[in-house]
């Protein structure tokens, strides 16, 4: 259940979650490389976690790289990294179980080292 706004509001790309985190994720397969490219916005106004992965979209291939990526950069196991909405969507809304706050420290330190920030275009 959460505890605050929806996530993407207000340039978050989470929110706290009873146990963790959402995190609002838009995804890229079929890139060059598993990386977090930073915070992007939605037409909406909306702010995600961009990111992109070498596997393709297909059997939850990419879904199980994007876990794998995020469990790696935040130093968890793959077990507390969970797809909540969007398995066949580029966006994304991923649970993330530990000490929300710590998390949303960690997050933000990752955005901040990340590849690039980038707003969606359509």
């Amino acid at each position: 259940m959460a505890t605050s706004g929806r996530p993407g509001a207000r340039g978050s790309p989470h929110r706290h979650v009873t146990g963790g985190i959402e995190l609002f994720v838009r995804l890229t397969p079929r890139a060059a490389a598993d990386v977090i490219e930073g915070i992007g916005y939605g037409a909406d106004g909306r702010a995600y976690l961009a990111a992109r992965v070498r596997a393709v979209p297909e059997q939850g291939a990419a879904n199980a790289a994007l876990q794998a990526l995020l469990a790696k950069q935040l130093g968890l196991p793959k077990r507390a990294i969970t797809l909540v909405a969007g398995h066949t969507s580029r966006l994304k809304a991923v649970r993330i179980e530990g000490d929300a706050t710590n998390l949303a420290r960690s997050l933000a330190e990752l955005a901040d080292n990340a590849i690039g920030v980038r707003a969606e275009r359509r």
